[in-house]
């Protein structure tokens, strides 16, 4: 039996919780429970949540954990010296440690993410580098295992991180059966973008978002303005000033950072050449693609498909 306990304390975000659902239904799909959970508190008893509800939990004790994981908060709020010994003392008998969202704070504080890759919600991420200049964090991920430490991105990323453990435990097969009880995606890569861009620009009419589905649909050609134009039924010129008014970016930028998300997810699947993503993907060939990349994320292609098969 492994047994996970999940750290919560005043106002903790309460959709953390979902992850009690993945370990339930992973212990459904065996022919014997694999996990035990507790929810730990520093002084136990009942914790209210972020939702404004309590729950009931146990005070942190000598009792060992396989897995730890620290929930996260809507607010980046200081972290108790309780907290941080419990962790620095847990990391030396615990299998693994996590956190999601801001949880990854107490890790710092605790010093458990020290030279370590470590995300968390996008919006805290740059609080979290200037903060701990020692960790290197990386703000546009789902989550990231580096060694026996796992920490996730905000809000629904808890439910990626604990189907990727799940995986680990029981394999692939049991981790899609769970997925398809909890009807979600099969974990989302860990390396995969925490927001869409088609989610990002968000326009105000129909003729923009049906230039942009046509766009998504058509990565492979050229779009040119003629040709989005088109699609929203707009002469070029008006096709160009309303797109910047309501996305805030031009249709040449859009694209581009489009293309780069597509690109990006291709790679994840690990399926493809960077020449046959450069291709699928519009960008023509791989010089191209290296250059839009490093202005979207600051790194070649190659280093995040290293990053992705490692």
């Amino acid at each position: 039996m492994q047994h996970i306990g999940l750290i919560v304390y005043p106002g903790f975000q309460v959709l953390g919780l979902s992850m009690c659902a993945t370990f339930e239904l992973a212990n459904n799909a065996m022919p014997e429970p694999v996990y035990s959970l507790a929810l730990l508190s520093e002084h136990g008893g009942m914790v209210q949540t972020s939702a404004g509800f309590a729950v009931q939990t146990t005070a942190f004790g000598q009792r060992s954990f396989d897995t730890l994981l620290v929930m996260g908060d809507n607010v980046i709020r200081p972290v108790s010296v309780g907290m941080v010994e419990y962790l620095r003392h847990a990391s030396q008998h615990a299998r693994r440690l996590g956190s999601i969202c801001t949880g990854a704070i107490a890790l710092a504080e605790a010093g458990l993410l020290d030279g370590r890759r470590a995300t968390t919600h996008w919006c805290h991420a740059a609080s979290l580098a200037r903060a701990y200049p020692s960790i290197k964090v990386e703000e546009d991920r789902i989550f990231i295992n580096d060694g026996n430490i796992w920490t996730a991105a905000g809000m629904s990323a808890c439910i990626d991180l604990a189907l990727a453990l799940v995986e680990m435990d029981l394999g692939a097969e049991v981790a899609r059966r769970v997925a398809r009880q909890l009807v979600v995606y099969h974990r989302r890569a860990g390396g995969q973008s925490q927001f869409s861009v088609m989610l990002e620009l968000q326009p105000r009419t129909d003729r923009i978002q049906a230039a942009l589905t046509y766009a998504k649909q058509n990565l492979k050609s050229e779009l040119s303005v003629e040709a989005l134009a088109n699609a929203a039924n707009l002469s070029p010129r008006q096709f160009s000033r309303v797109f910047s008014a309501e996305t805030g970016q031009s249709p040449a930028k859009a694209i581009e950072r489009l293309r780069v998300e597509s690109a990006r997810l291709m790679m994840e699947s690990g399926r493809h050449s960077i020449d046959v993503v450069a291709t699928e993907t519009g960008f023509g060939d791989r010089e191209r693609m290296r250059r839009a990349f490093i202005r979207a994320f600051g790194q070649p292609p190659q280093v995040i498909q290293r990053a992705n098969r490692s």
